[in-house]
């Protein structure tokens, strides 16, 4: 999988109420929650978003409380992948879960600048700063969940899985 986009920057420690606040949490639908997205780390953020660009942070990205609703948020806003220094281990988790591409990368997430393009290999962990001609390293995810995100998460891949066996 390929994916190429503009980039926006956030510091370090952007916790889940910043990704969406907790103000939103009433609700469970995808369109509302990208309404919302960032609105406590950028207010402007979710009006200036594009489908297929990227989110680049520091360390712990998603810290905070275990709430699904925030990389709901970013992949609906139309996020098309978060590269950060760090995450945290729910916020991981859950971003696999629902099929949302995130690399841990803290020489992507030093070098990379607001409005940066760049191209990730997300077979080979390989992120490239078009902009600036740097090319950083990030782990690659294994077969089974290179599979998992391309089916759009782990509730599609297990039903592709259920219904391939019948």
């Amino acid at each position: 999988m390929i994916i190429q986009g503009k980039c926006h920057t956030f510091g370090n420690d952007i916790d889940t109420d910043a990704i969406i606040p907790a103000r939103y949490l009433n609700t469970s639908d995808p369109e509302e929650l990208a309404r919302h997205c960032m609105e406590d780390a950028d207010p402007t953020f979710a009006g200036r978003v594009q489908k297929g660009e990227v989110i680049v942070a520091g360390k712990n990205f998603g810290c905070g409380s275990s709430r699904e609703h925030a990389p709901v948020a970013i992949k609906a806003a139309g996020v098309a992948a978060v590269i950060a220094a760090s995450f945290a281990r729910i916020f991981y988790r859950n971003a696999i879960n629902i099929g949302l591409p995130i690399f841990e990368s803290p020489a992507a997430a030093a070098g990379i600048t607001e409005g940066d393009e760049v191209k990730i290999d997300a077979e080979k962990g390989e992120i490239i700063n078009l902009t600036k001609g740097e090319t950083y390293q990030a782990a690659p995810f294994p077969p089974f969940m290179q599979e998992l995100i391309a089916a759009g998460g782990l509730m599609p891949y297990v039903a592709g899985k259920a219904g391939g066996d019948s």
